[in-house]
């Protein structure tokens, strides 16, 4: 079986999950840490689960998901995978955070492999596919684990609301469309980990989520 932890790291409050099993390896999503204190706090969760880091994945490219991807694409020899429709987002970070005032440790190395809709990330026993929800940013990507039943949703679906439309490459309808066709049929158990805020479920959500009534 397979199982996530996550960590709430940088000024946004973003969520970075490990996806491990029992193998000890692990995929780390979205490495948010942006001071030396969060990249020891996410090495010593790694340390204390007895994990191997074996690939390194953004769901999207925004700023707040890709400022550890460095530290972590150093500290255990990853390659970056992306969708390649995220490409010009995370090209544009360096501009973002100096027009935010924002403090980068160090840039983000560029991808060396492209995920598609339907790729089936393997790693240890686990297997995620990978389904492509745009929306929130133009080539955002969730990943559904069917065994364990657990969605990493990126900013696509959150407790009680869902991914800002309003950044560029945003769509308010594309996103909502995604929502309803591609996650709400994965099923009422499967539970929601999204890039920020507290876990949910898919049942949870289609009941009670004001954007999806």
């Amino acid at each position: 079986m397979s199982d996530v932890v996550g960590l709430t790291f940088n000024d946004f409050q973003e969520n970075t999950y490990l996806v491990y099993d029992e193998t000890g390896e692990c995929v780390v999503f979205d490495p948010g840490c942006n001071s030396t204190q969060e990249e020891k706090a996410l090495v010593a969760k790694i340390e204390m689960l007895k994990l191997k880091p074996v690939r390194l994945i953004n769901t999207h490219c925004h700023i707040d998901h890709v400022f550890g991807n460095a530290f972590i694409s150093d500290t255990y020899n990853l390659p970056l995978e992306i969708h390649r429709g995220e490409l010009q987002v995370l090209e544009a970070v360096p501009q973002i955070a100096m027009m935010y005032g924002i403090a980068m440790r160090s840039k983000s190395p560029e991808p060396k492999r492209f995920i598609e809709e339907g790729d089936i990330i393997s790693f240890g026993n686990t297997h995620l596919e990978a389904i492509f929800t745009p929306g929130h940013s133009p080539a955002s990507l969730s990943f559904f684990c069917k065994e364990s039943g657990f969605i990493i949703a990126g900013d696509v679906l959150f407790q009680g609301s869902i991914g800002r439309t309003d950044l560029p490459g945003g769509n308010y309808d594309t996103l909502i469309s995604n929502i309803v066709k591609k996650l709400l049929p994965l099923g009422d158990d499967v539970k929601v980990y999204p890039g920020h805020g507290p876990a949910t479920t898919i049942g949870v959500e289609r009941k009670t989520n004001p954007f999806l009534q």
